[in-house]
């Protein structure tokens, strides 16, 4: 194992951390690293923790900062070789301690923002680039530990806006009540609301059970709400500590919300009694578990010295995927097509060695379902990290949020840094997708270009992976 992690570093370090071609480095130490076939930049530096990012109808990039609290807006210009900067910057919401949830409706102008306990409307007005007629559409959200209500304006269902409730701590006994709210999903119909709603008693439930669902996606051809958890940390099994490489963060499927029946709707995803295993190996009395399968875990002071059976969670509805413990997925985003779907990994503290810290994707059928089985270690594609990630967190930069423009480009936030990135498809490089490129749908906008989007339509089995493919088997044995 010793000489295994002398080679999987070798490996990091021996990656071509490839440079950005333009605009601004990035901050301190960074060292970005992509995959071939892709490339990146810097769009913005100095932000105060950059959280959730939207495009408004000018193609302005909206940013939660979560430092100030502040909601800003950024006109962005773009040179003939592709370059994006920022090219001015603009407050359009102060003063409410805004720190991470942002959704823009087009078509009705209206801009949507949270903070830890409220969910905020306004009328938005591209040409001062001002807002107008707050309004507080849901609230009685506040809680500890987990504070981000993340928000979801699906295309398939307008009116509706979806809201995630993560739990109130590691093991939170209070998710195991329905009606508390928390640990949830729920959706909410804006066009006939007269009142703020209260989330605990009004709205319809999506899902609960669900520990930290902070990434929240609608795929473009289903119209399906899909979820990405952070699952738990510090764990147990039988008085051995399986924290190391279990449970896995997951996908979820959460059902419509677009009138389509899912039997999944509403339902119990078994936290905070059940996890998804990522390495049953070192699970005690795990002869009936396999990757992706729920156990149960022991019994704890935080949930009252109860627990449950692994046979009470073989009954709870199962992830659809599961990824590396720890890496703490922030966001989901599909491309046009609906064959991928972006996820960003927002990196670990509670993991021996650090992981996450990257940009990945998972591969869709046309059906709208994931290519891989539950019991897939490789369903997750990386295509932008962190060149070493043995300096992280401090010297690495730690993705949150997307938006595609509508050339479905990539921008990424990175809050530890206070930046913008982009990514996108690089023209000049080699290796062949297995499916052509083709140009987004996405109604949004951004700064004007003929780059080739980095999400439209595109196969992410590309000629390498951001670690290089000379590397994954070893990385792969190593993080096992």
């Amino acid at each position: 194992m010793v000489f295994s992690f002398y080679l999987a570093t070798a490996c990091l370090l021996a990656i071509a951390s490839a440079q950005s071609s333009c605009g601004p480095s990035p901050s301190g130490k960074v060292r970005p690293s992509i995959a071939s076939g892709y490339k990146w930049q810097v769009v913005a530096t100095g932000l105060a923790r950059p959280r959730g990012i939207a495009f408004d109808d000018q193609g302005r990039l909206l940013v939660v900062e979560s430092g100030s609290g502040n909601l800003s807006a950024h006109t962005l210009s773009e040179d003939g070789s592709g370059c994006v900067t920022v090219n001015s910057s603009k407050n359009v919401v102060t003063g409410l301690s805004l720190n991470h949830g942002i959704a823009f409706d087009n078509n009705n102008r209206m801009l949507y923002a949270s903070n830890t306990n409220d969910t905020y409307g306004w009328q938005y007005d591209s040409s001062a680039i001002s807002v107008s007629n707050q309004q507080t559409l849901v609230s009685n959200m506040s809680g500890t530990d987990h504070s981000t209500r993340t928000l979801l304006l699906p295309q398939s269902a307008p009116g509706m806006l979806v809201i995630s409730f993560g739990s109130l701590s590691n093991l939170d006994l209070s998710a195991t009540n329905m009606d508390s709210g928390t640990a949830s999903v729920k959706a909410f119909n804006l066009t006939n609301s007269t009142n703020t709603y209260t989330y605990q008693t009004d709205g319809l439930l999506l899902g609960w059970g669900l520990r930290n669902e902070v990434g929240l996606a609608e795929h473009p051809a289903t119209g399906g709400i899909w979820g990405v958890e952070n699952s738990a940390d510090q764990m147990t099994r039988h008085g051995v500590d399986v924290h190391a490489t279990n449970p896995g963060e997951e996908l979820n499927f959460l059902g419509y919300v677009n009138g389509t029946e899912s039997a999944q709707e509403g339902s119990n995803f078994g936290y905070p009694w059940c996890f998804s295993a990522w390495n049953p190996s070192i699970l005690p009395d795990n002869g009936q578990i396999e990757v992706g399968t729920q156990f149960a875990i022991d019994a704890s002071p935080d949930l009252d010295n109860q627990n449950k059976t692994d046979a009470f969670c073989a009954n709870q509805t199962q992830s659809r995927l599961v990824f590396t413990s720890h890496m703490a997925p922030l966001d989901i985003k599909f491309n046009d097509t609906g064959r991928q779907a972006w996820i960003t990994f927002h990196g670990s503290w509670n993991s021996p060695q650090p992981v996450g810290y990257k940009l990945s994707v998972v591969n869709f059928t046309d059906s709208g379902e994931p290519v891989d089985a539950l019991t897939s270690r490789t369903a997750a594609v990386d295509i932008f990290g962190n060149a070493n990630n043995s300096v992280c967190p401090n010297d690495c930069f730690r993705p949150v949020a997307m938006a595609l423009d509508s050339r479905g480009r990539i921008f990424l936030s990175s809050d530890a840094t206070g930046e913008i990135y982009l990514v996108t498809k690089d023209e000049t490089a080699g290796g062949t997708p297995t499916t052509s490129p083709s140009s987004s749908t996405s109604s949004s906008s951004g700064a004007s270009s003929s780059t080739t989007s980095a999400g439209s339509g595109m196969s992410a089995r590309y000629s390498s992976s951001v670690f290089g493919l000379s590397c994954l088997s070893i990385l792969a044995f190593f993080f096992m």
